[in-house]
């Protein structure tokens, strides 16, 4: 039996990256998935296609996580859609970098909106669901940023670092309720966001990192999918590094 057979998921910011790999790893793995995505129509389809090729079903919708009464119409629409929902992975997120003293205002509130935000919107919306199911999983894709900070990423860390912290509460309010809540922080993820970083900075990078080598967006994916699963049946509260030693 494949690990999330018949479950229904929710991944926010699947269009590409490390979203994009958790919706296919969780279609692999047997669930149903459902999806949100801001770029074009087109792209939509032809992810829940490619996804549909699993044998399981799908569907894309276009839906602003940071919007509190838009994500709550989301969780209602996956629930009419799919019939139920039992696992929310929270990745929708955006970075707009900048030293402090230069960062605008406008810089901070979309980042702290669409990173974190979103993450609060999305759980209180699922978790109502899954308190009458009496169980669910909920995931939040963090960042080792959030762990450590990192210079010109104030606005970032601090979302990141929120996500934790939100992440924390929630398992300590649900865990009675058979409702776990965890996070994944990745590390340096070789995606099309990493692609426009100078080369020798990326090989830097690589250099500091233990494993001598940037992560795949499927390896977050996997660390996804055995949160997702019943693997991790006594797991909530916790956050699991996928960073090759990074903060070791």
């Amino acid at each position: 039996m494949k690990l999330v057979e018949n479950k229904v998921a929710l991944v926010t910011g699947a269009s590409r990256g490390i979203g994009r790999a958790i919706a296919l790893r969780l279609a692999q793995e047997g669930a149903n998935v459902a999806f949100t995505y801001l770029s074009s129509v087109e792209k939509g389809e032809a992810l829940a296609s490619e996804l549909e090729q699993y044998g399981i079903k799908a569907k894309g919708y276009r839906s602003d996580a940071s919007d509190f009464q838009a994500a709550d119409q989301l969780v209602t629409d996956v629930v009419a859609d799919f019939g139920k929902l039992d696992i929310l992975i929270n990745n929708a997120g955006v970075t707009r970098d900048g030293l402090l003293m230069r960062m605008s205002e406008e810089n901070w509130d979309t980042v702290i909106n669409i990173n974190l935000k979103s993450v609060f919107n999305l759980t209180k919306a699922a978790t109502k669901i899954m308190m009458r199911a009496k169980t669910g999983s909920i995931i939040n894709i963090t960042s080792v940023v959030g762990i450590r900070g990192n210079a010109g990423q104030a606005n970032y860390a601090a979302s990141k670092a929120g996500i934790i912290g939100f992440t924390k509460s929630v398992a300590l309010e649900l865990g009675s309720r058979n409702i776990r809540s965890n996070a994944v922080a990745p590390g340096f993820i070789e995606t099309e966001m990493t692609d426009a970083i100078d080369g020798k900075a990326t090989e830097d990078w690589k250099q500091s990192i233990p494993m001598k080598r940037g992560g795949q967006p499927e390896e977050v994916a996997d660390a996804c999918v055995f949160l997702a699963s019943d693997l991790s049946r006594y797991i909530t509260g916790q956050v699991l590094q996928v960073d090759g030693g990074m903060l070791t």
